[in-house]
């Protein structure tokens, strides 16, 4: 619709000039002067001559939004500033130099906070040297290192705690001397720390060569003890006799506790028998049996001996790949423990001696020896289900000998004895001269080991009941007469 006061006629007057592409800045930008310049009207000229010609429209640079989205780049957020040279590096003094600035500002008279802005340092080092002047002297503005000092910062017992069981078992690592270092003498080190300090020692570190196996070993662990036991045979040779000897065990698979084992001449499927029905009346019946495919444990033809005991009991068997060790990995690790720390290195006299010898070494083994498969703590431990326990009780013996320490310099001889009576968390643990019992419930009872005289009588002063005669009375006198006398019944206890 046109209006009929303004005909529609073409104009001959040349349209104005589009706005410069160019950025402000550029070189050919007319606001900072480069280019030509009258950079403004060369461009009115070109679009003027674009317009001539019957462009209906001059051209117009492309807007971000008209481009694609791969030829838009996203500007960098950044924040800058420029600071001078010496506010940007910090500045350093001599021990000359603190003490002139110290005394130039104690002379001024003037707030730490203005005269800090004069000298270039912060009023927080101005209060700090003049407290170390004071407290030390010229010395104390001497230049200090940072950080920690070189060196071990164990204490002296627990140095030469670690280096005493190290000379011993030399082939315990410090993940091992740690474990053993808080449950035997109740002393706190991590293994790192370990480390550090038999390097400073002297010791290094061997690299053993060992083989890749073939196939990732798959791990498995039973949630409670009894639930599955493995067993295996072992067989080694008595080197006085020459005379080759075997021996069976069965180990509990949560708590790695060896439950039974025998020795004996031969390696019949009767003695394995005997052998698990030992291990039942000691500990209780398992729910799971593993085995390998051996004769005494398998027949390729019916069912062997070993298989029908088991279903009289109501057992489960579970029987390994052949040719394949490390479904048994357990009980194989523990020959191979048996052998470097027992057997290897001891001389029997006979059966009956290696017999007993390898006995004493399974009580070290399921009571002493801590295992790392099992958090640090000992088989029995977890088959007795009193880990919790027995870890919150070396702790506090722990938090205990590290206030020894602090105050007297000397750790106190452990003694605790930690564990289960039928279903009931028991602890009996020293304070001083005293033994106290701890039950489950958290009750309390002392008994004074210094105590002279009789126990008070139902009924006497105060009529305050005394607990009367108990089983554990002649227990407790001998262990006071062996504490009085220096003997370590109460180490050993522990």
């Amino acid at each position: 619709m046109t209006d009929p006061q303004h005909p529609t006629t073409p104009s001959r007057e040349p349209l104005a000039p589009p706005p410069s592409p160019l950025p402000v800045g550029s070189p050919q930008s007319p606001e900072l002067g480069g280019g030509q310049p009258d950079g403004g009207v060369a461009a009115g000229r070109v679009a003027d001559s674009e317009v001539r010609r019957g462009d209906p429209t001059p051209a117009s640079p492309p807007l971000a939004d008209d481009l694609p989205s791969e030829l838009v780049t996203r500007r960098r957020q950044k924040t800058r500033r420029r600071v001078p040279v010496e506010v940007a590096t910090r500045a350093t003094f001599n021990a000359r130099e603190r003490l002139l600035i110290l005394d130039t500002w104690l002379r001024s008279k003037l707030p730490a906070k203005d005269f800090s802005g004069l000298v270039g340092v912060s009023a927080h080092t101005l209060y700090k040297w003049r407290q170390r002047f004071e407290e030390e002297g010229p010395a104390g503005l001497e230049d200090r290192q940072k950080g920690p000092g070189p060196g071990s910062r164990l204490s002296e017992e627990t140095k030469r705690a670690i280096l005493m069981m190290k000379q011993v078992h030399p082939e315990w690592g410090q993940d091992r001397l740690h474990s053993m270092l808080m449950r035997t003498q109740g002393l706190s080190a991590s293994p790192g720390a370990i480390g550090r300090y038999l390097e400073e020692q002297g010791y290094v570190v061997e690299e053993t060569p060992t083989k890749p196996h073939p196939d990732k070993p798959r791990r498995f662990e039973r949630s409670k003890p009894n639930q599955l036991w493995q067993t295996d045979l072992f067989t080694f040779v008595l080197k006085r006799q020459n005379r080759r000897v075997h021996l069976v065990g069965f180990m509990d698979d949560y708590s790695r506790f060896l439950v039974g084992f025998g020795l004996h001449a031969s390696s019949s499927g009767a003695m394995v028998r005997e052998t698990l029905e030992a291990a039942i009346a000691n500990h209780g019946a398992p729910d799971e049996v593993l085995t390998d495919n051996g004769t005494q444990y398998k027949t390729w033809r019916g069912k062997s001996a070993f298989t029908k005991l088991l279903e009289r009991r109501g057992i489960k068997q579970i029987v390994a790949s052949p040719r394949h060790p490390q479904t048994l990995g357990k009980i194989e690790r523990f020959w191979g423990t048996m052998w470097r720390e027992c057997v290897q290195q001891a001389v029997f006299r006979d059966l009956d001696d290696a017999r007993e010898r390898i006995r004493l070494f399974i009580d070290h083994y399921n009571f002493q020896r801590t295992h790392s498969g099992i958090d640090g703590s000992v088989p029995a431990d977890r088959f007795f289900e009193s880990a919790p326990q027995v870890l919150q009780t070396l702790r506090e013996q722990v938090k205990t000998n590290a206030k020894e320490l602090a105050q007297n310099g000397q750790p106190r001889k452990p003694f605790y004895l930690t564990g289960r009576v039928g279903d009931s968390n028991i602890s009996l643990h020293a304070e001083g001269e005293r033994v106290v019992l701890t039950k489950e419930d958290g009750s309390r009872e002392e008994v004074d080991l210094g105590a002279t005289g009789r126990r008070a009588e139902v009924g006497g002063e105060g009529d305050v009941e005394a607990p009367g005669e108990s089983p554990l009375d002649g227990a407790l006198r001998d262990l006071r007469d062996g504490l009085s006398d220096g003997s370590p019944s109460a180490e050993d206890a522990s």
